[in-house]
């Protein structure tokens, strides 16, 4: 089969656990590069019964995440045909699908995103690509990001691409070689602040714009180990639960003031990245609708033009680039660079089922 000029659906859930993203892509290679259309889209979000299922995983045993693998991927599987028989969509040549994270630690050899065991297909006659970062874990790498080839091949027109979501991510070419790495948490330390006074997350960032910044915390929070290494580098929710929120926990202060500290927090991570550099960067995930983040982000980085896309490509970026993974994946091409994950080289990454 030629996937030249195919029509892939990809899927994605984040770590910000906002819902399962699908989005259906039309994909043409013309003259060595690639072109994309973005058709149908939705986002389903998780019930609150599956919202604390998968908050909580990381603290599981090895049989009840087992458990929770097997109960994840029949849902995933029903969701994906819930959304087939909703959009009528037809003629899929193939589905593309992240799963869920759940555990990521490269450093000890293991990431683990359920959702992608073999029952994922049952009822599907296409090929389902799967599973695309324990490989890279295996060849020495972090498993992510894996976004950057997407970066690179589909938005080349900007100098940075800079995700906001459960984790902020960033990526880049120095010198012909592109490079890319996670920065801090965001939404997963955002919305569990929120949650704490009942909300799902802060629309627009408006209790954070109103509370004061804890410069004690926020100094705590800038002198974490994590932002002095090098990359590639990558994080998980482990870090979140193990190294955040204990400091936050620390001091008794308002809601409001742990949302304007962090903002802060995140918005200086970035400002240390950039720090020196100009030029076009493209803004995206859910944190690119939180208006007083990004006003922070513009304020500390002046000579950054900062792009903010329309909302499909910012509510859908990741599903459409793991629809690509996809796609390269059953040409067999790299899907993963080394420069970014620090493998062992460039590989074709993911599990076709």
């Amino acid at each position: 089969m030629n996937f030249e000029k195919n029509k892939i659906l990809g899927i994605m859930s984040g770590t910000s656990l906002d819902g399962i993203d699908f989005a259906v892509v039309d994909f043409q290679l013309i003259n060595g590069k690639w072109k994309f259309q973005i058709n149908e889209t939705q986002t389903y979000s998780y019930s609150k019964e599956w919202f604390e299922k998968l908050k909580f995983a990381a603290k599981l045993s090895k049989i009840q995440l087992e458990n929770l693998n097997k109960e994840y991927t029949f849902y995933l599987n029903q969701q994906i045909k819930r959304f087939i028989d909703e959009f009528k969509i037809t003629n899929l040549d193939a589905i593309a699908s992240h799963g869920h994270t759940i555990l990521h630690n490269p450093k000890e050899g293991y990431t683990l995103q359920i959702g992608n065991l073999p029952d994922l297909k049952n009822g599907f006659d296409i090929p389902i690509v799967c599973n695309f970062r324990v490989q890279d874990v295996k060849f020495g790498g972090q498993g992510a990001p894996l976004v950057p080839i997407g970066d690179r091949l589909l938005f080349s027109e900007f100098d940075f691409c800079l995700n906001l979501g459960g984790f902020s991510n960033i990526s880049y070419e120095i010198e012909g070689v592109r490079i890319a790495y996670d920065i801090s948490p965001v939404n997963t330390v955002l919305n569990f602040y929120a949650n704490q006074i009942g909300l799902e997350y802060d629309e627009n960032g408006d209790i954070a714009s109103k509370g004061n910044i804890h410069f004690d915390l926020l100094g705590i929070l800038n002198a974490n180990d994590f932002y002095q290494k090098s990359f590639p580098k990558s994080l998980g929710i482990e870090f979140v639960f193990n190294e955040v929120l204990p400091i936050i926990n620390r001091f008794n202060i308002e809601i409001q003031d742990v949302l304007a500290t962090y903002v802060e927090h995140i918005a200086i991570q970035i400002e240390n990245v950039l720090k020196n550099k100009t030029g076009k960067m493209l803004v995206t995930g859910g944190g690119a609708f939180n208006t007083f983040l990004i006003e922070r982000i513009k304020k500390r980085n002046p000579n950054i033009q900062i792009i903010i896309p329309n909302p499909v490509i910012m509510n859908y970026k990741e599903a459409l680039i793991f629809a690509f993974l996809g796609i390269l994946k059953l040409n067999n091409t790299n899907n993963v660079l080394a420069s970014v994950t620090g493998a062992k080289m460039d590989h074709s990454s993911g599990v076709i089922l």
